[in-house]
């Protein structure tokens, strides 16, 4: 393409992103032709486009998943007969089911695009939500769990990957952490909502009433239908479709994507892209920080109202201890984002962070008073949830390519998903009301997160110094410039993110 493109030239085929791309030439890749100014101005323009309602819709998936904890402190246990082990296997199922759909998920959105596969998904286990609060027994419990997990294990995936599509790689953990830290919010707004809906009297049609708990659950879920419904009307299916910008700016828009990646964003995802994705060690280094990580978000998430019930509040008070802790947490993993990305490091930070959660979880094994131990619980989700994000944008900036990033958020957070089927684990009816077990589990694994970190930080560093010494040139041999171009992370011109 020659810099002299004018702009009616642009806007013939700025509505296809796959013809866009077809129609370029070599030269487009050389260099930007556009101002700092007006990448920026793009930049903000998305952010206020995507950020906001991806952001939503995270927060209904993980409100939607977590409420299970608020309702069980509101009788949800005793109404449906549940003794013994059974409100952990019912949540176990979810988490089961939750982590074999992600990869799928994202291979379909690859293909239909984003703007009415994510918003089916949220309007699927919006519905599910609803109905919840007509169970009756523990059977029906794990059904709705497990269909559950169905609808919502493509949803953080499918937004990293959506938001890989629009943002470049010292871009990415920011938005990603903005996304991923509505959990805290979700955390923080579920108890104060499930604290005012149980309050609604009880209503509805005879053999039907709904009341307390069953109230955060058909509630919650049809405040996740209406965000289905507009969510199609603000996401844009690619950079070239974007209704806040203009026809330079989608350009502009699609062009630096191409820049940065180098592949085209419409290709189909190939055998080798999923070999390829699980050939990454970056990746397995990210999905094991990722799985030790979620253990101890999940597991505050679900049993937070629990454990500050056990420390002598009632339930009502144990909801509204838990908004400041979530508040607190999902600001500083936002600044952790921003922060991350200025500086273009991601293992330093998570390993930062988990000698927070380390020292939170001690004190929760082995101090004692009420005062203490509340203050433990801020290190353990400060420590703890800036983590999530943090590892999936490391593994998404070195999963060059775009069907090779589908496939590897896909799987890493349906791997880190096996977390929570440990944090349910991990804390026991028995076990209260000191959990030791469950702190342990914990103490441990925010340990293990801090040698994945550094560990990752040494091999990324390793790699990269190997490239620069022309160690891995020789994956060109023979190659033809497609064929190189596919190489993605695996090219010796790619350097991964330390």
């Amino acid at each position: 393409m020659a810099s002299s493109r004018d702009l009616d030239e642009k806007g013939q085929v700025e509505h296809n992103d796959a013809i866009l791309l077809e129609s370029k030439s070599e030269g487009s890749l050389e260099a930007p032709r556009w101002t700092v100014e007006e990448e920026n101005a793009v930049r903000r323009k998305l952010d206020w486009q995507i950020v906001p309602i991806v952001t939503l819709m995270y927060l209904l998936n993980f409100l939607d998943r977590i409420n299970i904890g608020n309702a069980r402190i509101q009788g949800l246990e005793k109404d449906l007969g549940l003794v013994g082990y059974q409100f952990n296997i019912a949540t176990s199922i979810f988490y089961i089911v939750y982590s074999t759909t992600e990869v799928p998920s994202n291979i379909v959105l690859k293909r239909v695009g984003p703007r009415f596969y994510l918003p089916s998904l949220v309007f699927l286990f919006g519905m599910v939500s609803l109905f919840t609060g007509f169970v009756n027994n523990f059977s029906q419990l794990c059904a709705v769990r497990a269909l559950l997990g169905i609808f919502e294990g493509g949803i953080m995936p499918g937004i990293a990957f959506f938001l890989s599509s629009f943002y470049k790689r010292e871009e990415l953990y920011f938005r990603v952490g903005i996304y991923v830290s509505s959990a805290s919010i979700a955390g923080s707004f579920g108890g104060l909502l499930a604290a005012g809906l149980t309050q609604i009297p009880d209503w509805g049609a005879a053999g039907a009433r709904l009341h307390t708990w069953r109230n955060i659950f058909f509630f919650e879920g049809l405040i996740t239908i209406l965000v289905a419904f507009l969510a199609p009307i603000v996401l844009p299916q690619t950079p070239a479709t974007a209704k806040s910008l203009n026809d330079r700016e989608k350009w502009i828009a699609t062009e630096r994507m191409l820049l940065e990646h180098k592949v085209r964003s419409n290709e189909k995802v190939q055998p080798h892209h999923i070999k390829r994705s699980f050939f990454n060690i970056n990746n397995w280094i990210c999905a094991g920080g990722f799985f030790f990580i979620n253990i101890s978000v999940q597991g505050l998430s679900v049993f937070m109202p629990t454990i500050l019930r056990e420390l002598g509040w009632e339930a009502m008070r144990a909801q509204y201890f838990t908004v400041p802790v979530y508040a607190a947490a999902g600001f500083i993993a936002i600044a952790v984002g921003l922060i991350s990305d200025k500086t273009r490091m991601r293992g330093f930070y998570l390993a930062l962070f988990t000698f927070l959660g380390i020292t939170g979880f001690a004190i929760l094994r082995w101090g004692s008073g009420s005062a203490l131990r509340y203050t433990a619980v801020y290190l353990c989700a400060v420590g703890a949830f800036p983590g999530g994000p943090g590892f999936l944008s490391w593994a998404l900036n070195n999963a060059s390519g775009p069907s090779i990033r589908a496939v590897s958020g896909g799987w890493i957070v349906g791997f880190g998903g096996l977390g929570g089927i440990a944090a349910v684990w991990a804390y026991l009816p028995d076990d209260g009301p000191n959990f030791p077990i469950g702190h342990t589990i914990n103490l441990t694994t925010q340990i293990l997160a801090l040698f994945l970190s550094i560990g990752g930080i040494v091999y990324c560093l390793w790699e990269n110094r190997l490239r620069d010494r022309g160690g891995r040139d020789g994956r060109l041999e023979g190659l033809t410039e497609d064929e190189k171009t596919d190489l993605g992370y695996r090219h010796p011109e790619f350097r991964y993110i330390a």
